[in-house]
């Protein structure tokens, strides 16, 4: 907490007079072009690796990146990611969805102990949306096999949770138009190195100048 307080001094001492002209265009509205899912563990910070600024992305976080499948084929039972899912489609728009996993994940090594044994309700609760039969995930040749198990399961939930995604109807009719492109992304802490799933090799690869270059070639 006291370095919260601090880099909030400092951000208006040093930083704010530089981006305050930015924080004021960004006043009159927002343009992402990315819906970015992503884990609220404290270590995983797409404004560091992705490089990105203040309104370049449209971002959810909650434990374990996971989207819950669509409930009734047109809304979830937890409203919350069903509404940003929404928003970020309707109101604003976006072209690309992001899910983005990562090493050393607390839920996926929960869930890979068994959910059943932990006593917080509302996070056994929660958890059920990334459970699958660990022997499919050793058997999935699109994930690392050398990796730890927690970490085969987090690479396999990236992928799990993109599947959700197609379950909302707003989803579904943007790839069906085009409109829409779904990403798959991992964060290995260790190396600090991003992995994107591609999808010519069928596995999580380091987000080089190559793979890069790939994207950006589908996206024109």
């Amino acid at each position: 907490m006291k370095k919260l307080v601090k880099g909030i001094v400092d951000f208006r001492n040093n930083v704010r007079p530089g981006v305050r002209e930015t924080f004021a265009k960004l006043a009159l509205g927002q343009s992402p072009d990315a819906l970015f899912i992503g884990c609220s563990d404290s270590r995983v910070a797409v404004n560091v690796f992705a490089s990105t600024d203040p309104g370049d992305l449209f971002v959810v976080r909650n434990v374990g990146n996971l989207v819950p499948p669509s409930g009734d084929g047109a809304t979830s039972d937890h409203e919350s990611e069903a509404a940003a899912i929404e928003f970020a489609l309707e109101a604003l728009k976006v072209s690309h969805i992001v899910v983005c996993g990562h090493s050393e994940c607390g839920a996926m090594q929960a869930l890979v102990k068994g959910r059943e044994s932990l006593s917080s309700p509302n996070l056994k609760s929660w958890l059920q949306f990334g459970e699958v039969d660990l022997s499919k995930v050793k058997a999935c040749p699109q994930v690392d096999t050398s990796l730890a198990l927690h970490d085969q399961l987090s690479q396999f939930n990236v992928l799990n949770q993109l599947e959700h995604l197609k379950t909302y109807p707003l989803v579904r009719e943007r790839l069906e138009k085009g409109e829409l492109q779904l990403h798959a992304w991992w964060f290995e802490l260790r190396q600090a190195e991003v992995y994107a799933f591609d999808k010519n090799q069928e596995k999580f690869t380091p987000f080089d100048e190559e793979i890069g270059q790939r994207i950006l070639a589908r996206l024109n």
